[in-house]
């Protein structure tokens, strides 16, 4: 692909309240993704990684049994991600987190935030309960339906 037309993908990413961006070009595949202060994240064409990828068979196995993690979630109700966004365990860089493992909390209850196109979404507590597990580190991006707390 061409870096002039990849610049202007990325500059378009960056200007637009998109987070992520893919294009294929016959065999040629980019990928542009925001990530906070990150400005973007590429993967080159799938006809140069095809060695390292038969090479790297193995790398992928550790991202299957993560996926395969996802069903041994402690026992108890699971609050999931509303949105696609960055999530943030504080207000504030610095700041005490909203709840820690072992709190009790109220249905209502700010319990985080997701950053999603430069704003910030204070995620409420759906259920009254006691933090069992945080299932997100902070400041990582996370997905829609993903489960974020799982509260007992």
């Amino acid at each position: 692909m061409d870096l002039r037309k990849l610049k202007k993908l990325i500059d378009l990413v960056e200007d637009s309240g998109i987070a992520e961006l893919e294009v294929t070009e016959g065999e040629e595949k980019v990928r542009i993704v925001k990530r906070g202060v990150q400005a973007a994240e590429q993967h080159p064409a799938p006809t140069q990684p095809a060695p390292p990828a038969s090479a790297h068979s193995h790398a992928p196995a550790p991202s299957a049994p993560q996926a395969q993690e996802a069903p041994a979630l402690p026992e108890g109700h699971v609050v999931k991600a509303p949105m696609v966004g960055t999530f943030y365990r504080s207000p504030s860089p610095g700041s005490k987190s909203f709840v820690e493992i072992g709190d009790s909390i109220k249905k209502g209850q700010t319990i985080c935030i997701i950053e999603a196109m430069k704003l910030m979404n204070e995620i409420e507590a759906d259920a009254d309960g006691v933090i069992k597990a945080v299932m997100v580190e902070n400041g990582q991006p996370v997905e829609y339906g993903e489960p974020l707390f799982v509260i007992g």
